[in-house]
C-alpha cells in the first residue's frame, strides 16, 4: 500500500505501528518522527500541497485532516486520486484515528496494542492529577494576533493533567475564530496560576506575552510560570500529544503544585 499524508500525526501513526514501508510523501512541517523528514518526500504543507508531485508518487491513499484540508482534498480527489480526510478534536477522536487507520493499513493488532499503550498513558496521568491538593488554573494561548485559545484535545489533556481550563468553555469550537479572545483584559481577570503557549508554526516570546498591558497582575506573569510546548507535540491531533504532551504538562504542573507548598 502505497499512503501520502498531509499532516504529521497519520505519519508518526504509521511509524508506530510499523508501517514506515507505506509511507510514499508526507508534509513539509513533519518532524516525527525525525528520520520520516530525512527520507520522505515532502509535498505539502498545512494549506498548500504539490498535487501533480502527489499524482505521481501514484499513492494507494492520501491522508488528510480537518477543513482547513478539504481545498487540497477537493484538488486531490479531482485529480483521481483516493482521499481520506480525518476530523477529530478529542482525545478520544485520537484513539480512534489510530484505530481506524490500522484497520485501513491491515494492522488492526499493531492499532489495537499502541491505542491500549496511549490508554494506559492517559490512566496514569489520572491517577496522578488525582493526588494533587490544589489544581491549578491555567491559560493556554494558542496564537498571540489574535490572541486564541486551546483547541478540545488541548483542554481535555490539561484537565486530564491536574489543570483548570480557564476557558474551557472554548472546547466546543473546533475552529480557531470562535475561540478567539476578543479583549486581552478576559486574562487578567481569569488570573490563571500557569500559562502554556504553543504558537503553531513560531517560537513562544516570554517578553512579548509580558509586555501586555495589565499582565504583570496575572498570578503565572508575576510568578514567572510562563511555559512554551512546541506546536508539533501538542498541536497534532495524534500520539505526540499523547505522550510528550501529557509529560510536558504533568512536569509544568508538578512543578507549580511543589513549590506551592513548600
Amino acid at each position: 500500500m502505497r499512503i501520502v499524508c498531509l499532516t504529521e500525526e497519520t505519519t508518526e501513526t504509521l511509524y508506530a505501528l510499523g508501517a514506515e514501508d507505506m509511507i510514499v510523501g508526507i508534509s513539509g512541517f513533519t518532524v516525527r518522527p525525525a528520520i520520516a523528514r530525512k527520507t520522505k518526500p515532502k509535498v505539502s504543507t498545512y494549506l498548500d500541497a504539490k498535487i501533480d508531485e502527489i499524482v505521481e508518487l501514484k499513492p494507494d491513499i492520501v491522508l488528510a485532516w480537518s477543513d482547513l484540508q478539504a481545498g487540497i482534498c477537493q484538488q486531490l480527489i479531482l485529480a483521481g486520486m483516493t482521499v481520506h480526510c480525518f476530523n477529530h478534536r478529542s482525545i478520544e477522536g485520537i484513539l480512534d484515528m489510530i484505530s481506524m487507520l490500522g484497520r485501513m493499513i491491515e494492522k488492526s493488532t499493531e492499532a489495537d496494542e499502541y491505542r491500549a499503550f496511549l490508554e494506559r498513558k492517559i490512566d496514569d496521568a489520572a491517577v496522578q492529577a488525582s493526588t494533587l491538593k490544589r489544581r491549578p488554573r491555567i491559560y493556554f494561548e494558542e496564537w498571540f494576533d489574535p490572541l486564541i485559545s486551546g483547541i478540545a484535545w488541548v483542554s481535555e489533556l490539561v484537565e486530564l493533567c491536574g489543570g483548570i481550563d480557564v476557558f474551557a468553555e472554548h472546547r466546543q469550537y473546533q475552529d480557531a475564530k470562535r475561540r478567539i479572545i476578543p479583549d486581552p483584559s478576559i486574562i487578567i481577570e481569569k488570573n490563571p496560576d500557569i500559562i502554556i503557549a504553543s504558537w503553531c508554526g513560531k517560537g513562544v516570546k516570554p517578553a512579548m506575552i509580558i509586555s501586555r498591558e495589565g499582565w504583570m497582575d496575572i498570578n503565572a506573569v508575576k510568578e514567572h510560570r510562563i511555559h512554551e510546548i512546541k506546536s508539533s507535540i501538542i498541536l497534532q491531533p495524534g500520539p505526540a500529544a499523547l505522550t510528550d504532551g501529557i509529560d510536558q504538562i504533568q512536569a509544568i504542573i508538578q512543578d507549580w503544585h511543589q513549590n506551592l507548598t513548600k
